[in-house]
């Protein structure tokens, strides 16, 4: 009887083998459906990345609004009989910052 029995649990782990670590395990399953579901979520980045760039370039081929930003934005490009005006972030802080390094050189050494 104790032979039979550790047959039958041998025939058992045999059988069980391929559905746990075989070539289509449930784990390999798993793991392909895992990559399936990643694969899908980049494909949809892609289209919608896709769609932007389809976008924008129906919209550089039919308009000419597109082609003046882009050379506004990008090239720097302004019109005939435009004024340009450049506006400098915080240029205080540029002149207060040139004159703290100079201060403290100029006190040590006694010259002001």
């Amino acid at each position: 009887m104790r032979a039979a029995t550790l047959i039958l649990v041998v025939l058992l782990l045999l059988l069980q083998y391929p559905l746990w670590l075989g070539k289509g395990s449930w784990l390999k399953v798993w793991d392909l459906n895992r990559q399936v579901e990643e694969q899908q979520r980049i494909n949809q980045q892609t289209k919608t990345r896709n769609a932007l760039l389809d976008a924008e370039v129906r919209d550089l081929k039919q308009g000419t609004a597109a082609i003046e930003e882009r050379a506004r934005s990008e090239l720097g490009m302004i019109k005939r009989d435009e004024v340009f005006y450049q506006i400098l972030e915080n240029p205080s802080a540029q002149t207060t910052g040139k004159q703290a390094m100079t201060s403290p050189a100029s006190a040590v050494s006694g010259t002001p």
